[in-house]
């Protein structure tokens, strides 16, 4: 078996719009395609035997054993592939369980598709499967448990922290779109000018003073106690000789820390000794040159959370530890400990296994213990100097316990060090009485403090602390969204995207667009180049200046990495027509019709799916669809426009030379197509038709009045800066060149159309075939251009997609022989060259009309070849 690519969905894709997150593994079965697991002896008991969980995988038998069911029956390599895969996760701790395999199309070859959790985790899952399933057909002994480590380790490296990812799916149950902006914990909450961005638990409205002021804890120590609240008392040191005097000052016992640590790093408390002094004042200094030595506060653990400077919840944290029986070791204690099945790796679980590293040697060693030492019955042996749930702590919620004394208090620091998102560390008997009572104190305040001790306690109630979190980003139940406009097809999608965010801009929006030749954020030029993808969507999306987003999403983008968004509010489908066939395992134009029918798929319930009604394909779309229809046809009589109106549906037709739009069986016409330059005085059928979808989706937002879209309409003007590559005309003193991106048969035939309504004496045709195109598309091209056009000049796009020149142009002559022999025809396979070729050899009056291959690189020959005759 062979592993021919690994793709990776971010979004909703071909395979699943509801469940984003798939691996997709292109793999050649090779001999395994003659050998299903019925003729492989004792595979499902070797499966069963490595695996036996996979019992539970219920498979399309639906019942637990189903799977099982399928294998004794006989079933292909990929589909067993695909279930050892989400079985692998899900021993990892990434419980997941979608899946499809499906052919490609080619005998032997098969799309295995799963579910993800984690992105890493999901393609090493996929390559895993391949290893585990051959091991098991050739009976040889495989390493299960290595890989479920593997996979552990590569969710806890790359999966949000517990505090970000909780407030990331508070977020995403409300709406709020997310978009993770690093391999870290920095996120982007909402779109465009209504985003927020968290890190971990500083927020965007965090304000910078403050985080720099909890990172001081001597600045911290200071404004605290200027406010009359209780801090331990101490002083900053640098030197031995400062620790000494700060001992004979205090006395003990003493807590050394880092003036700028973290998470308890580089922290020694309940110093009692010289010798422990010195160890500990060595370990913080290791985090910086100034160090903190205060009076130890005995007494319990505690942090309180103030969130947008209101009290949230308080816990009791305590450090890792186990208790003495008077008969087992401490390696044993904690072994046993660590059997707890509410303990596992990392944050998998509540609580984290308790592992012994350079602060558990310290401490033991500080006793005169060893790991084999067996401590009194009921004797406390703490295992870690502070007590954070990443090294194996515990916690218990006591929420209900604090004093209102003490809420007060906390919430009066959060404002005095200024943070909106803030743990406060005291140290006290209890928090049921005041603090400035029973000798307690506040040890620390933190920024980006840790929400899993509050989210997941060991005992006690949960808090869903996150929510408050999105509720000061988004208040009055905001989803920080902006409108998005994504437009679909086969031909005319860059078209129509750019007019809708004309249209857009015109109202006043400002509007960010992708189209197949750029990214544009108001009108600005961003990324250059075919930019339809999930990439180029994401790019607007994260942009803090747009506010009405125009997204044209295309074949390619969807099949390789899916959409870049979930949802949107209006969806465009302009056409379905025989394009890329052949590609990424899409053979016919049913297929074809089910990639394109993604975009209107993520349409919200209330929003608005924008069909053409003249095509069958598109039309039937509206059949799996939960929301608004809205059709458009270039026929008012189209028998479904009419029978959407009498439902009161809307609708945009051209009709009496208007575009128009249908409310119901109402008229409202918006322009006469002779008036719309795009139209060229209506000659351009096909800009028409681009026109209807933009107009009806734009008249859906009601902050875009009919007025604009009028203004709009009059002010888009078809040139090689508004729309290039797409019917931009070149005005010579003797010919004219008419450049167009036309690629497929079906783009070609609109093209011609539009061309046999102009006046010249001459029409010439430049065309070309693209290399990863079927024969037939290819030989097509021929065909039609030989119908049109007077002469022909073949030529060659710069990347031939896996064919060579002369299997090109063959083909397309071919074409070209079947419509008209006659017609005459040569070969200048350089672009540049054939329109060299074309200005020294003008034929007066000529029209030159030549199908694009990279639209820049044409329109910049163009454009010289006209400064050349400026100035000659």
């Amino acid at each position: 078996m062979k592993i021919e690519e690994i793709k990776v969905m971010r979004g909703p894709n071909y395979w699943s719009v509801r469940r984003p997150k798939l691996i997709q593994m292109k793999l050649n079965l090779e001999e395994m395609e003659e050998r299903p697991t019925n003729t492989i002896p004792g595979f499902k008991d070797r499966l069963d035997a490595l695996m036996p969980s996979l019992y539970e995988h219920r498979c399309s038998e639906g019942h637990a054993g189903g799977f099982y069911e399928r294998v004794t029956e006989g079933t292909w390599m990929g589909h067993v592939i695909e279930h050892i895969a989400l079985e692998l996760q899900t021993l990892a701790g990434m419980d997941t369980g979608f899946g499809r395999t499906r052919g490609t199309g080619v005998k032997g070859e098969y799309y295995v598709c799963f579910s993800y959790i984690e992105e890493d985790a999901g393609v090493y899952a996929a390559k895993a499967a391949v290893r585990i399933a051959m091991a098991v057909t050739d009976g040889k002994p495989y390493n299960l448990e290595e890989d479920i480590m593997r996979l552990r380790e590569i969710r806890e490296d790359t999966r949000l922290g517990p505090s970000t990812g909780c407030i990331v799916d508070e977020a995403a149950k409300r709406g709020i779109p997310y978009i993770r902006l690093n391999k870290h914990s920095l996120v982007q909450l909402g779109y465009g000018v209504h985003q927020k961005r968290i890190r971990a638990t500083i927020a965007s409205t965090t304000g910078n003073i403050a985080v720099d002021i909890a990172c001081d804890k001597e600045e911290t120590k200071n404004l605290l106690e200027a406010a009359e609240i209780p801090v331990p008392s101490g002083t900053v040191i640098r030197t031995e000789e400062g620790l000494k005097d700060a001992i004979e000052k205090y006395g003990y016992p003493l807590v050394i820390k880092p003036i700028d640590g973290n998470h308890g790093k580089g922290n020694t408390t309940n110093i009692t000794t010289w010798q422990q002094a010195l160890t500990a004042f060595q370990a913080a200094k290791e985090y910086g040159r100034s160090v903190i030595i205060e009076k130890y506060i005995t007494g319990f653990d505690f942090r309180i959370l103030v969130i947008n400077y209101k009290f949230i919840c308080a816990a009791l944290r305590t450090p890792a530890a186990v208790t003495g029986d008077g008969i087992h070791t401490i390696q044993y204690l904690i072994d046993q400990t660590n059997k707890d099945p509410r303990r596992g790796y990392g944050h998998e679980k509540v609580l984290t296994q308790i592992t012994i590293d350079g602060f558990t040697q310290k401490m033991l060693d500080e006793k005169n213990y060893t790991l084999e030492t067996i401590p009194a019955k009921g004797e406390l042996v703490l295992l870690k100097p502070t007590a954070n749930l990443s090294t194996g702590g515990t916690s218990t919620d006591v929420t209900e316990e604090v004093h209102p004394a003490n809420i007060f208090m906390c919430e009066r620091i959060a404002k005095i060090i200024g943070l909106d998102i803030c743990g406060i560390d005291i140290m006290a008997t209890d928090l049921r009485t005041p603090v400035s009572e029973n000798g307690g104190a506040i040890l620390e305040v933190n920024a980006a403090p840790g929400f899993r001790m509050h989210i997941e306690p060991s005992e006690g109630l949960p808090r869903n602390v996150a929510e408050p979190v999105v509720d000061m980003l988004f208040p009055k139940n905001s989803a920080g969204r902006i409108p998005i406009i994504a437009v679909t097809g086969t031909n005319g999608k860059t078209t129509t995207t750019r007019l809708t965010a004309h249209i857009a801009k015109i109202a006043g929006k400002k509007v960010g667009y992708t189209t197949s030749d750029g990214v544009y954020i108001q009108n600005q030029l961003m990324m250059k180049g075919d930019c339809t993808g999930p990439i180029s969507s994401q790019f607007v999306l994260k942009d803090p200046t747009v506010d009405f987003a125009v997204l044209e999403c295309a074949r390619g983008g969807i099949l390789k990495n899916g959409l870049a968004f979930q949802n949107c509010d209006v969806a465009i489908v302009t056409n379905v027509a025989a394009d890329h066939m052949g590609l990424n395992g899409i053979n016919t134009l049913e297929q074809m019709a089910k990639v394109k029918a993604v975009v209107p798929e993520t349409v919200f319930s209330h929003g608005y799916a924008v069909l053409n009604a003249d095509d069958d394909l598109v039309y039937e779309m509206k059949n799996n669809l939960n929301c608004n229809i809205a059709l458009f046809s270039m026929d008012e009589h189209n028998e479904r426009i009419q029978q959407h109106s009498k439902k009161g549906g809307l609708s945009a037709v051209f009709e009496n030379n208007f575009i128009t739009i249908l409310k119901g069986t109402w008229k409202i016409r918006v322009m006469n197509v002779k008036d719309i330059p795009l139209t060229f005085e209506g000659k351009a059928l096909h800009n028409i038709a681009n026109c209807l979808p933009a107009v009806l989706a734009s008249y859906l937002y009601r902050d875009i009045n009919i007025d604009d879209i009028r203004s709009a309409l009059a002010s888009f003007m078809p040139s090689s800066t508004q729309t290039p590559g797409r019917l931009n005309f070149f005005h010579f003193k003797n010919i004219t060149f008419l450049a167009d991106f036309a690629h497929n048969p079906h783009g070609l035939k609109l093209l011609c159309d539009f061309v046999s309504k102009l006046d010249y004496p001459k029409k010439v045709g430049v065309i070309s075939g693209t290399g990863d195109r079927r024969d037939e598309d290819i030989r097509e091209l021929g065909e039609i251009s030989a119908k049109y056009f007077d002469e022909i000049i073949i030529r060659c796009d710069k990347n031939l997609r896996g064919r060579n020149a002369d299997e090109i142009i063959n083909l397309l002559k071919e074409g070209i022989h079947i419509s008209n022999p006659q017609v005459p025809t040569m070969v200048i396979a350089n672009e540049n060259e054939a329109l060299e070729y074309i200005y020294a050899h003008q034929q007066p009056g000529a029209l030159y009309t030549i199908m694009c291959d990279v639209v820049a690189g044409a329109l910049d020959k163009i454009k010289e070849l006209k400064e050349r005759e400026a100035t000659s």
